[in-house]
Parts: structure tokens; C-alpha cells; sequence
């Protein structure tokens, strides 16, 4: 081996001379021009291609080095053989990144890449308008030469729409509420704002699995659906009515669907909204990839198939008996009308170009009583009613942490016909469940106590819940209560028969 090392020494001395004679006799542009005709003819023979892709372009940050940061991150932990971890000020989550000078490999359709983090010190600090880095940084990214056709306009494509979901799933969610008619916030903003920290999820929302997996798969295909809506030339929006009794759980459906695809939420208070270019200003500030929320819609807007019960209600014009006084119902009646119509508009109209990936939902507790219009424009309507025994199962693991097999023969042979008979909805089901829920037992023998005695109740009423004879859902009912509430106030009982007594229904209705 010494032998050996001793034959190498006048060679390495005859290339030492060698390029000592070179710098002495060839200049230093003859030199570099020679060093890039040598890279050249070597890339003309390389089968691969590459792209460096620079953290500080001139005096801007490149956003496309962030974007290659990002989308590497989010899977180098199994990529990589070297990390390079980071946490920052006040965080609980742990940044992964490719280290310095390292590689990792990628695919892409079918195709394979390479990734390169070149990290070099700067040989001079020169002047700047704003501080640079010490580092240069860059990603070089490698590609074979017959597949950069292929692959490199989508591929960089692809990895900008990654980075933006992962920004939009890591960063904190927002909940929007319109501000009141005529007035702006602080920052002077239609808007207000706060954190959305709702935690319901379509894991823990009381309905049957199987329309659970149906509105999932559905939201599924609008949130990956752009080339659809581009190819069909509509707009990128999907309308949604969640109807039913208060308490089946159409807010936190909301709420599931929102942390479902990582959306924020913008709650449009329309009794806020007094002219249709309010109702358009407000919503073409609402950003992309977000769900507007308009509440009990047949409150907020005046039904037309109640126009003329409306028109009836209206006081009469002074000089004109038969029409009714325009200054107390006709500028509401028009307001409304217009707001509809800006909805509508907004939904599906020209207005709809105003950003992409939008949602509607509306929520009524009376379908009955919304416009035919309104109807048409919504893409799929959610029944909410009343629990079921797959729903029950769920608040059982919710509140208990045990499935309802677990909690004894009796719960499991007497709840399903218990809960089918009692009609209660998912929010009568959780208060009795929330009441004892630190005791497993006394929490499912009050909860089958109090659908029995619900079930008891609906047969001796001919299978109607009390909240349904109190008048929300039946006219006739209503109606009545009205008459009784006015015999009440006037004195005296009912017309031609003053000597009746209230029965027992009615006082319970009064009660």
C-alpha cells in the first residue's frame, strides 16, 4: 500500500503544475467560458433535466420555493432519510423538512422525480433594500428529459393546490356574522369574525350511517369537482336545505360539514339586510372555499304562498280601504321579495362568478312555507327527523363511551321499539344522556323511563308529540290556541257556550 501511494505522488504533482500553468497562461473568462461549454456538452449527454427553483427572486420571495416547502413537508417524514424538525413560538405541532443538501424521490402519474435542498453561504453581502439571508436556498428538482413535457406544467400545478390545502386545513377556521345594517366593525369590515371551535363531526352526529355516507360521498365530488363544473360551464356552487323539527340536529350538521372539508363559516342574519345591493355587497366578500348560513329562511324572508294571509293582516290605507297602507307592509314586502331574489341570484345568476368552491345551506323548521323558486335552486334537501335507533347508538357512544350492546340485555331488547315509539329528537335524546352521563346505568334507565312515558303520551294523542299539539306543526291546533288565548284575554270562555269548562287537552295546551 505504501508502494502505492508513493507511485501517485508525481502524478499528483504533474496535475498540480498542470493547473497551475492553466491559470497563469489562460485568463479567467477563458476559463469560465470553458467550464460551461464542459457543462453543457455534459448535460447534452445527461438523460435528466433539472429545475432550480429559488427562495429570494431578486428583491421578492419566491411563492413557489414555499409551496415545494410545504408540499415536501407534509410527507418527508416517510420519504427521507435525514429531517430537519422545527417548531415555532407558542406551537404544539412540529414542522418537518428536507435537510440541507438532501434528496428525496417523488411520483407523479406514473413518472419519478427527485428533489434536491441547496443550501450554499453567500460569497458577499451586497446592498439590498430589505436583509437577505445569510443561506441561499433553493429546490432543485430533476426530471427525466422525455417526461418534463409530460409532467412539469401539472405537476407544479398539483403542488400549488396541495399547498393550499394544507394552509387552509393548518390554519385556524373562522366564523363569520354579517354586522348590523348600515355599520361596519372596527377594522371596517361587513363582516365579523371569530375562531370556530365547534366540534361536531359527521362521527358524532346523531343520524343514520348510511344518509351520513351519502351526504359525505356528495361533498366529496363538489370539493373535487372543479374540472366537472368547468367542463359543464356552471358555476362552482352547491345549495343545500337541512328541514325538519328544532332539535334534529341541523346545526350541528352544519358544523360537521364545515370540519368535514376545513370551510369557514359565514352566518348571514338577513333580518340585518334591508336592500338587495346590501344583500350583494355582503356576499361577494365572502371568500372561496367557505358555507353562508341563512337560519329559519321562511322567517327571514315572507313566503309567497302566505301573501295574501299577509295582505290580511296588513292595516288598510286611509284613503283607500281596500288596499293595504304602503308605508306599513309594502317597502317590507318589496325588501323582501328583492332580498329573495338577490339569493337566488347570488346562488345561481350572473353573481355567482364572484369566487368559486361556495356553499349554501338554508335551514327551515317549515318547508311548506318556502318559495317554489327557492326550492328549485337547492341541489339536495336533508330531511333532520326525529332519532333513530342507528342515531340513538351514536349519542350512546357520545355520551357513555359504550356502544348500546354493552349496555345490558334490557337497554338493548327495549330501546330500538323504545326509541321508535317515543319520537324525540337527537336534542331531547342528549339532555336526558348529559344529565347522568358519569353513570352509565342510571343514564340508560332514565333515558328508557323517559321514552316510555314519551311513547305513552304520543299513544294517548293519537301518535302526535306535544311539541306538534302545541301548534308548530299543525294549523288546526294553532288556530285553536289562539281562540283559547283570546277567549282568555276577553273575559269570558267560548263563543256560544260560555258555560263550558276547558277540557283537559286545552289546559295542557296553555300550560
Amino acid at each position: 500500500m505504501k508502494g502505492f501511494w508513493t507511485s501517485l505522488a508525481p502524478l499528483l504533482e504533474l496535475l498540480t503544475f498542470c493547473q497551475s500553468l492553466v491559470q497563469m497562461v489562460l485568463p479567467p473568462e477563458l476559463r469560465l467560458a470553458s467550464l460551461k461549454f464542459l457543462n453543457r456538452a455534459l448535460n447534452f449527454f445527461s438523460s435528466y433535466c433539472s429545475y432550480d427553483i429559488i427562495e429570494i427572486d431578486g428583491a421578492n420571495t419566491n411563492e413557489l420555493y414555499n409551496d415545494v416547502q410545504l408540499y415536501l413537508g407534509s410527507f418527508v417524514r416517510t420519504s427521507a432519510s435525514r429531517l430537519s424538525l422545527s417548531r415555532a413560538l407558542n406551537s404544539s405541532a412540529t414542522t418537518f423538512g428536507l435537510s440541507k443538501n438532501d434528496c428525496m424521490n417523488d411520483v407523479f402519474d406514473g413518472v419519478a422525480v427527485q428533489w434536491e435542498h441547496v443550501v450554499v453561504q453567500r460569497r458577499s453581502r451586497t446592498f439590498s433594500w430589505r436583509p437577505l439571508p445569510y443561506e441561499k436556498r433553493s429546490f432543485t428538482l430533476w426530471i427525466r428529459k422525455p417526461d418534463k413535457n409530460l409532467v412539469l406544467d401539472s405537476y407544479l400545478d398539483y403542488i400549488m393546490n396541495k399547498a393550499k390545502d394544507i394552509r387552509r386545513k393548518s390554519q385556524e377556521r373562522l366564523f363569520y356574522i354579517n354586522s348590523c345594517s348600515g355599520s361596519l366593525d372596527s377594522r371596517s369590515h361587513q363582516w365579523e369574525s371569530v375562531p370556530f371551535k365547534h366540534s361536531s363531526t359527521f362521527d358524532t352526529l346523531a343520524m343514520d350511517p348510511e344518509r351520513k355516507r351519502d351526504i359525505m360521498e356528495d361533498l366529496r365530488d363538489f370539493a373535487a369537482g372543479q374540472a366537472f363544473y368547468q367542463r359543464t360551464g356552471r358555476a362552482w356552487t352547491r345549495g343545500y336545505l337541512l328541514y325538519g323539527l328544532p332539535g334534529t340536529g341541523k346545526s350541528s350538521m352544519i358544523a360537521a360539514m364545515a370540519n368535514f372539508l376545513g370551510y369557514d363559516i359565514y352566518n348571514l342574519k338577513l333580518t340585518e339586510v334591508h336592500s338587495d345591493f346590501e344583500l350583494q355587497k355582503l356576499l361577494m366578500k365572502t371568500s372561496s372555499k367557505s358555507i353562508t348560513v341563512i337560519e329559519d329562511i321562511d322567517c327571514s324572508v315572507n313566503p309567497s304562498n302566505k301573501s295574501k294571509a299577509t295582505q290580511a293582516a296588513m292595516p288598510r290605507s286611509y284613503y283607500n280601504p281596500r288596499a293595504p297602507d304602503a308605508a306599513c307592509g309594502g317597502k317590507d314586502r318589496n325588501s323582501n321579495t328583492m332580498i329573495l331574489t338577490g339569493i337566488l341570484n347570488f346562488t345561481n345568476g350572473l353573481s355567482s362568478c364572484c369566487g368559486s368552491e361556495r356553499i349554501f345551506v338554508f335551514t327551515t323548521n317549515h318547508i311548506d312555507k318556502l318559495d317554489p323558486a327557492l326550492l328549485r335552486q337547492m341541489d339536495m334537501d336533508i330531511y333532520m327527523t326525529y332519532c333513530s335507533y342507528p342515531a340513538l347508538k351514536i349519542l350512546l357512544q357520545n355520551y357513555l363511551g359504550s356502544e348500546a350492546e354493552d349496555l345490558g340485555e334490557v337497554a338493548t331488547s327495549e330501546l330500538p321499539e323504545a326509541v321508535e315509539k317515543a319520537k324525540m329528537t337527537p336534542a331531547d335524546i342528549s339532555k336526558v344522556l348529559l344529565k347522568n352521563w358519569r353513570n352509565k346505568e342510571k343514564a340508560v334507565s332514565e333515558l328508557l323511563e323517559v321514552l316510555k312515558g314519551r311513547a305513552k303520551r304520543n299513544e294517548r294523542h293519537g301518535g302526535l308529540r306535544e311539541y306538534e299539539l302545541n301548534g308548530v306543526e299543525e294549523e288546526e291546533e294553532e288556530e285553536q290556541e289562539k281562540r283559547v288565548l283570546g277567549s282568555l284575554r276577553a273575559g269570558s270562555h267560548w263563543k256560544g257556550d260560555s258555560s263550558r269548562e276547558l277540557d283537559d287537552d286545552e289546559a295542557e295546551m296553555l300550560m
